[in-house]
C-alpha cells in the first residue's frame, strides 16, 4: 500500500510539472541573460565594415573590432547593445548598431544518483526540485536518500554551493506546507543511496563525482 500510494503521488507530480513546462515562461516572462558560448552578432549601420560574429568567451567577455573587450555575461541583450553603443560611442559618431543572439545555451538542469532516469533535461519554465526528481523518473528505491537531496548550484568557474533539501517532508501530506525554491538553470541534484553525514557549504565543482558515487568504507 506505501508503494502504490508512493507511486499515486508521483504521478500527480509530473502531471504537475508537465503544467509548470507550458505555463511557466509566460507566467514569469524572463528575459535571457547572456553567459559563456553563447554568439552574437554586432552589426553597425553606417560602418558595416565593422560587423562581426562573436562568441561570449569563458571570462564572459566579448572583443570586438573599435570597441574593444566587453562584459556581457549576466546582462539581457539590450543591456549588452547599450555597453556596446556606449563604448563605440568613444570611437565613432552617434553609431547605431542591431545586436542579434544567434546561438544560446537553452536552460537545463541535471539530475543523478539515486533516481530511475539520471539525466540532463531542458528547463521550460518554473522548476521545484520535486517535480525535477519526477521528471527523473522518481526515486529509484524507497531507501534512497529523499530526506537529502543534494542540490549544487555553480556561483564560480569551478566553485558550487551546496544544500540539502529534505524531499521527504514535502511530500508527507500530514507536514506543514513549507515553500520549495525553483531550480536555476545549470543546477545539479543528486539522490544519495547512502545518508549524508556532513556536506560542506562550498565545495569544487570537480568534487561532485564523490556525492555521485562515495567510496564504500
Amino acid at each position: 500500500m506505501r508503494i502504490i500510494a508512493f507511486l499515486s503521488l508521483l504521478t500527480l507530480i509530473v502531471a504537475d510539472a508537465i503544467f509548470s513546462q507550458t505555463a511557466g515562461f509566460a507566467d514569469r516572462d524572463p528575459r535571457y541573460r547572456l553567459q559563456p558560448t553563447d554568439v552574437l552578432e554586432v552589426h553597425y549601420r553606417y560602418t558595416p565594415e565593422f560587423d562581426q560574429t562573436v562568441a561570449v568567451q569563458p571570462d564572459g567577455h566579448v572583443s570586438l573590432q573599435i570597441v574593444g573587450d566587453v562584459k556581457v555575461q549576466g546582462l539581457t541583450v539590450e543591456e549588452a547593445k547599450a555597453e556596446i553603443l556606449a563604448k563605440a560611442a568613444l570611437r565613432l559618431r552617434e553609431p547605431e548598431i542591431t545586436l542579434v543572439l544567434k546561438e544560446f545555451e537553452k536552460p537545463y538542469f541535471v539530475v543523478g544518483g539515486e533516481v530511475t532516469n539520471p539525466g540532463r533535461f531542458e528547463m521550460r519554465g518554473q522548476l521545484t526540485a520535486l517535480q525535477a526528481v519526477a521528471m527523473a523518473g522518481g526515486f529509484k528505491t524507497l531507501s534512497a536518500k529523499h530526506s537529502q537531496v543534494i542540490l549544487f548550484r555553480r556561483v564560480g568557474p569551478d566553485l558550487a554551493k551546496t544544500e540539502l533539501l529534505d524531499l521527504k517532508r514535502v511530500m508527507d501530506p500530514s507536514a506543514p506546507s513549507e515553500p520549495l525554491a525553483d531550480l536555476h538553470s545549470g543546477d545539479l541534484l543528486i539522490v544519495p543511496q547512502n545518508r549524508v553525514s556532513k556536506i560542506e557549504r562550498f565545495i569544487k565543482w570537480s568534487n561532485i563525482g564523490f556525492y555521485v558515487a562515495p567510496p564504500t568504507l
